[in-house]
């Protein structure tokens, strides 16, 4: 709408002429700032109708915006300027305007264009049968189109456009608004909006309605949902959403944002009064009030200290499934959550060039089908960790570190573990260029356990062990004209204390360990404080990378371990049951932005039969895009105790330089079933992509079983996602 100040003030400051120019300028600036050029063929005075008329070819030059007519007409009785006959107004940032005919006073205040147009740089354009100005506030489009969709020459139907009987912008209020506006899609109307209204991009964020959701499931029926936008002030806002659903009744959803000097606040939540229902809407249990709250915030204190939160919680095991509420696994502090947990956290963080601590408090709500193990779950007030390095020049590297964890629980074992620890490590280059890294740790745990049946009468058990080794590698390199070769023998040897997991002390963070190639060459492979891998082992692998000019990279990493003794604490999935572990390995391949593949597998130590493999494929070529993901565990190396084996895709595929084709599996195939299986098409443009995609879901979850879906969803350039539907 700025089209007036612009169009106007070239076509008024053009018409005066170099005399009227200077008076024109305000009293602070100089005359010369204001300075116009204009040329016309004719330039002339008819006295008897007081006009200055100049015609043929005119064009006025004002501060980088120029502005070309046949006709130009300044009446010196009503000081009113005309410019007539393809007028076209150039903006110093690109920004085209045309109009037959524009009319203004010489203040500018009030004014009109036939038969308006606009053109931006980035190829959004607009037009209208008329323009209006007035009283320096309202700017008025009669018969208004607007798209931000470029037009390629002969082509007049853009993919998407809107459609006004009236827009008007209040440059007071900053508001642009619409009367009987329609959204057309490839020419073809699709929604129609009696009323709709938004702030201007540049000014400051206004409260407004947002665009709703509207869709259909089999668990709500029809769903329509409409958001509420309130600006409450510049550093916080809060969006209200009521949601309308045929089969339930209505929910409302509120999302809730904060800045603070130091940090900020996030918050989503909702709530019903409703009973409990299944996948086809059938309503059981008691009316109740039901709801969910996701949040967290983040808060500095110090230029080394922070301190946060993340809260997670729900009224009902299925209530987050049953309103497709996302959000559920996100990282809302230092911990991150397993699916189908909710995890509710108070942190502190500080760190330095030399020195790292945090402390924790965690809580956890099971949304799994097993009172029994939800009882099992520990929360952990608090968890503690921190950690001093000391340089020691030549000498290498030392560390000391503490930790504390206190976890209790309704059903089973309570505990409190401290531990202090220590490390040293250095690495040297020795003659011929072998590679050494002698290094050594040493830690201390003290335990307090209440209701551990291992633990006999004893309720404090205490424990000291270490591990001294030293890792060797000789790498080999040979550069070559079209590849270099770096291969790498690499042998770990460490000598431990025995003896170090006692039966009374109970395993919480071990459960879940797999030796692979990133601990393969560690003194103490296993992770976490019960455990302990304690003896005498030893390491060896071969690491090898092949480089080719091309850009592409071939690399691998293969070995196995071996220790002195049979530590029964170890079970056979973790790989460090016995004295010889299956043989793993890492692999990956680099073909740069075409194809990407990486692979990691689990070797039986005797047979060489596949015990595990898990990889990875990355595809972008011209016009297929591609992520997979295919794993096989065997039964016995499974932490679940079952086989399992399954495949993960997404793809896209251009048909043409528009038309894509999507497809989504995710299968089960040890159990023979899609958990997740999709099919779609899609089209693209510079300013729009829409979506359909149909989904069938076989995911069983108590009452809510298997859904068919068909997704619609669009975005369009300048107006984001404009909308979603849901049809299960």
């Amino acid at each position: 709408m700025g089209v007036w100040k612009t169009a106007s003030a070239a076509c008024l400051l053009g018409s005066l002429g170099p005399v009227a120019f200077a008076q024109a300028v305000a009293p602070e600036a100089p005359a010369e700032a204001s300075r116009v050029s204009l040329t016309a063929d004719n330039v002339y005075v008819l006295e008897e109708e007081n006009l200055v008329v100049a015609e043929g070819n005119v064009q006025a030059e004002y501060e980088g915006r120029v502005m070309t007519a046949d006709k130009l007409t300044y009446n010196r009785l009503t000081a009113k300027v005309r410019a007539q006959g393809n007028v076209v107004v150039l903006e110093p940032d690109g920004t085209q305007r045309f109009a037959d005919e524009i009319e203004t006073d010489a203040d500018l205040a009030n004014g009109y264009a036939a038969n308006f147009a606009m053109r931006t740089p980035e190829g959004a354009t607009a037009s209208a049968n008329l323009a209006t100005r007035e009283n320096e506030t309202y700017n008025t489009l009669d018969r208004a189109i607007f798209t931000a969709c470029a037009l390629c020459e002969g082509d007049s139907t853009p993919t998407w456009a809107i459609r006004a009987r009236k827009a008007v912008f209040n440059e007071e209020s900053g508001m642009y608004s619409y009367r009987d506006a329609v959204l057309e899609v490839a020419g073809i109307p699709v929604i129609y909006l009696p009323y709709f209204a938004h702030p201007d991009p540049e000014a400051e964020r206004r409260s407004g309605f947002l665009f709703p959701t509207v869709g259909s499931s089999s668990k709500r029926g029809i769903v329509y949902q409409q958001p509420y936008f309130w600006a409450i002030s510049p550093y916080q806002d809060l969006t209200v959403s009521p949601m309308l659903n045929t089969k339930v009744n209505p929910l409302i959803e509120l999302d809730y944002r904060k800045r603070f000097w130091s940090g900020q606040v996030n918050f989503n939540g909702s709530f019903t009064y409703e009973q409990n229902f299944d996948s086809d809407g059938e309503k059981f249990g008691e009316k109740e009030w039901r709801g969910h709250i996701f949040g967290n915030g983040k808060f500095q204190i110090t230029d080394n200290w922070l301190w946060g939160f993340g809260v997670e919680k729900a009224s009902d095991d299925l209530y987050t499934r049953r309103y497709d509420i996302d959000g559920e696994n996100e990282q809302r502090g230092l911990y991150t959550n397993q699916p189908r947990l909710l995890l509710s956290q108070v942190f502190a963080q500080g760190q330095s060039s030399n020195w790292y601590a945090d402390a924790s408090l965690l809580t956890f709500d099971s949304l799994r089908f097993d009172d029994a193990r939800e009882d099992a779950i520990a929360d952990v007030l608090p968890l503690g960790y921190a950690e001093r390095v000391f340089d020691l020049d030549k000498y290498g590297y030392a560390s000391v570190n503490v930790s504390t964890a206190y976890l209790t629980r309704d059903a089973g074992a309570d505990s409190l573990r401290t531990s202090v620890g220590s490390e040293w490590s250095v690495r040297k280059v020795l003659p011929g260029g072998i590679l050494a890294e002698p290094f050594a740790e040493a830690r201390f745990d003290h335990y307090q356990i209440d209701d551990f049946p291992a633990a006999g009468d004893s309720s404090s058990v205490e424990r000291a062990f270490g591990t001294a080794g030293l890792e060797v590698s000789y790498p080999f390199f040979r550069p070559g004209k079209s590849v270099d070769i770096t291969i790498e023998p690499i042998v770990m040897g460490a000598v431990g204390t025995s003896g170090a997991n006692e039966d009374a002390i109970p395993i919480e963070d071990g459960n879940y360990f797999e030796l692979d190639t990133s601990s393969l060459f560690e003194g103490n492979a296993q992770v976490g404080y019960d455990l302990y891998e304690g003896d005498s082992k030893i390491s060896a692998g071969i690491s090898t990378v092949a480089r080719w000019k091309s850009g592409v990279e071939f690399s691998a990493l293969a070995g196995k371990r071996w220790r002195n003794r049979n530590d029964p604490a170890f079970d056979e999935p973790s790989g460090l049951d016995g004295t010889s572990s299956d043989w793993v390995g890492a692999f990956a391949l680099e073909l740069g932005n075409p194809l990407s593949i990486q692979a990691k597998v689990r070797l039986d130590d005797e047979t060489l039969e596949m015990n595990r493999i898990d990889t990875g494929l990355n595809l972008s070529l011209d016009r297929v895009k591609a992520n997979a993901l295919y794993y096989q565990i065997k039964q016995d190396v499974s932490q679940s105790g079952q086989r399992q084996e399954g495949v993960l895709l997404t793809s896209e595929v251009s048909v043409t330089d528009n038309y894509f084709l999507l497809y989504g599996l995710q299968r089960d195939i040890e159990g023979n079933r899609d958990i997740r299986h999709s099919l779609g098409v899609g089209y693209e443009d510079d300013c729009s992509r829409f979506e359909l995609v149909f989904e069938r879901s076989e995911q069983i979850d108590r009452q809510l079983g298997p859904s068919d879906s068909v997704l619609f969803r669009f975005a369009l350039k300048s107006l984001g996602n404009v909308g979603s539907s849901n049809f299960d």
